[in-house]
């Protein structure tokens, strides 16, 4: 009597068992996840110009791409928590400050991610996207903060050539000491603190998460100061320092 094949036998001269070719395939797979994985954490750091530029995650902050400044604007007040309610939110600058002036705008808030970017006339800079540990003091880790943008710049910098190196050149040397280069936060808490904010001066913007969203569910793109009309791409034919 003929036994049945062995469904994971090779037959004679093959090159891989059928079990092996599965086992091939899943090493495949997980190869490509980790790839795709590394590209997206290395797409934090992008141009403030070129159009949104976006920390990873699924629930955006932020315009919508060319979308009216005052269409954006009238619609946030709809975002906050109900009363009694904690949520995360995106506070917008209408200029950049110092991590100083930062940790005294967000007073008790704790402060989850802060978005950095230097300001150049006429020249895209990136948006340097840096999470700060929770329940650390905030002025001491808004500073460690800038220092780890610095470096991300200056590793661009070592990277890119022409131009985009230039620019990056620049930003490190920024970095490098207390510059106004804070352009949004992201801050957790109720309706009423969060409506204090956005009444602060020099806030432009307040645009709240809905309630239990975490922060690496978050994709920022926060307005610019420069962005007055619509959330489009900056100019990018200034000098560079």
């Amino acid at each position: 009597m003929t036994e049945p094949e062995d469904p994971d036998s090779s037959d004679e001269g093959g090159l891989l068992t059928r079990r092996g070719r599965r086992w091939l395939i899943v090493v495949c797979v997980l190869a490509v996840l980790v790839a795709v994985g590394y590209a997206t954490a290395q797409s934090r750091s992008l141009s403030a110009g070129r159009g949104p530029a976006v920390a990873q995650g699924q629930v955006r902050l932020g315009p919508d791409p060319g979308e009216a400044v005052a269409d954006y604007l009238a619609r946030l007040p709809s975002t906050l928590p109900a009363p009694g309610e904690r949520a995360l939110a995106l506070v917008q600058l209408g200029k950049e400050i110092t991590t100083a002036d930062a940790a005294g705008l967000t007073g008790s808030a704790p402060v989850a991610e802060v978005v950095f970017r230097v300001p150049l006339p006429r020249v895209q800079t990136a948006l340097r996207f840096e999470a700060l540990p929770a329940g650390a003091p905030v002025a001491a880790a808004l500073d460690t903060a800038r220092q780890r943008a610095g470096y991300a710049a200056a590793a661009d910098a070592s990277r890119l050539t022409g131009r985009p190196a230039a620019v990056a050149r620049a930003e490190a040397a920024a970095y490098a000491g207390p510059c106004a280069c804070v352009v949004a936060l992201v801050v957790e808490a109720d309706r009423a603190g969060l409506e204090a904010l956005a009444g602060a001066s020099g806030v432009r913007a307040v645009e709240a998460a809905p309630a239990g969203v975490t922060a690496p569910e978050l994709a920022l793109s926060p307005l610019l100061p420069e962005q007055t009309t619509a959330a489009t791409p900056l100019p990018d034919d200034g000098p560079v320092p």
